[in-house]
């Protein structure tokens, strides 16, 4: 199968600049809102460098109507958006499978997941990592996975764990707050 070209548009949310992209397979990259629509671009680049910025197809317009009311508050619910997450380890592709189950308001944790793939609960790092590479925030939605005792955990895109609580408190859900860190050096790993 020959390499799909990409393309991209960038939209305004109540939340800030966001950034869809898809190919013909489907929606390929997302980037959660952030305060500019350069940072936004800039994001999505690095992870598609050769996309290209054009108006959206009628049902990748619809998907972008969807995820600006999500930002009003709006129910939403994108369990049935084609994807094409490109080349993922096995685990990983079966962590966004279990993840993109989840409804609105429906969280989980890191190591639930793992007991539902029949893990252990050393893969709750792996499942922490996957939720940090996840390509497609909100459509897979990793902010639905929380740490241990309900805790908001970490939060790799736009905002951090502040930009995770925001999109829960959307959904209905109140989560713990973040542990504090133990060192600066553990603060900064993303799960």
């Amino acid at each position: 199968m020959g390499s799909a070209v990409n393309h991209y548009h960038l939209f305004q949310t109540a939340h800030g600049f966001a950034a869809l992209a898809w190919n013909e397979r489907g929606v390929t990259s997302f980037r959660l809102p952030a305060p500019s629509a350069e940072e936004t671009r800039r994001a999505l680049l690095r992870r598609l460098p050769d996309a290209i910025e054009t108006e959206p197809s009628a049902d990748m317009a619809g998907l972008i109507q969807a995820i600006t009311r999500y930002f009003e508050g709006e129910r939403s619910d994108f369990a049935h958006v084609p994807l094409d997450l490109g080349r993922q380890d096995s685990l990983f592709a079966k962590i966004y499978d279990l993840v993109r189950r989840l409804g609105w308001g429906e969280t989980t944790t890191y190591g639930e997941i793992a007991r539902a793939l029949g893990e252990g609960p050393e893969v709750a790092r792996d499942v922490g990592q996957a939720m940090a590479r996840n390509p497609i925030p909100l459509i897979v939605p990793c902010h639905r996975v929380l740490a241990a005792g309900g805790r908001i955990g970490g939060f790799s895109a736009p905002g951090g764990s502040n930009a995770k609580a925001r999109m829960l408190e959307l959904e209905g859900v109140a989560p713990e707050p973040a542990a504090p860190a133990k060192s600066s050096a553990q603060a900064s790993f993303g799960f």
